[in-house]
């Protein structure tokens, strides 16, 4: 797979609180970013593949869901992973 375990740990390390704590919402939407931009790479290569863009669809979807709660939740996390991923202009 193209995320391994030690990146997937980085991420949240970074967008996260810490390395282990994968259930925090700033660390699940930057993991659905990542995984998003893979999968828009590869649909650009295979227009075809309508499985994976099923796939990234529902992953945008999830994405969506988690951004808008943390939206509701705290809005300062909000902007500050907005920002940061640069997801909106």
């Amino acid at each position: 797979m193209y995320l391994n375990t030690e990146a997937k740990k980085e991420l949240f390390k970074t967008y996260g609180k810490s390395e282990k704590d994968s259930g925090n919402s700033e660390g699940q939407v930057a993991l659905f970013t990542e995984r998003i931009n893979h999968l828009t790479e590869h649909l650009k290569k295979n227009r075809h593949d309508y499985a994976t863009e099923r796939s990234l669809i529902s992953m945008v979807g999830k994405r969506k869901k988690l951004l808008k709660y943390l939206e509701a939740k705290d809005i300062e996390r909000y902007r500050a992973i907005i920002k940061k991923l640069k997801l909106r202009k």
